[in-house]
């Protein structure tokens, strides 16, 4: 019985430590106050981008950019960064890169809706765009 109760209240931190680092973060040190339309969502440090990755850079600055940010720090209001623990390979693997870009994705991490397909991209394009986000996530610890 006593192990019961340990598992809920270990599932009941382990919800509250999600919620701590998924929610968003005010601009500034009003608590009620939300960071504005189209600022980025994670500060990144940049490594040098080289081979693959840089195609892939390349590849998302034409179509992912709009929607999840310069470098992939997100967009407020727009879609999330892709430069974040949610997305590690552990728990995001190249393929589910693939089948977002290939059929969408539904809204389940963040609050940003449904993202479409992104039409005009073969899987040898989102290959390259996984090597340059898991680039930047390798630089900022990620792995």
């Amino acid at each position: 019985m006593n192990q019961k109760y340990l598992l809920v209240g270990a599932c009941a931190v382990a919800a509250a430590a999600a919620y701590i680092s998924l929610r968003p973060t005010p601009a500034n040190d009003d608590a009620n106050s939300a960071p504005p339309e189209g600022s980025a969502m994670v500060a990144t440090q940049m490594p040098p981008i080289e081979g693959n990755a840089a195609i892939g850079q390349r590849i998302f600055e034409n179509a992912c950019v709009a929607c999840h940010g310069t470098n992939a720090v997100g967009v407020e209001g727009a879609g999330p960064p892709l430069i974040h623990v949610i997305y590690e390979p552990s728990h995001h693997a190249d393929e589910s890169f693939q089948r977002a870009v290939a059929m969408g994705v539904r809204s389940h991490h963040w609050r940003f809706g449904d993202m479409p397909p992104v039409e005009g991209l073969t899987r040898g394009d989102v290959a390259m765009v996984i090597a340059y986000i898991r680039e930047i996530q390798h630089a900022n610890g990620i792995n």
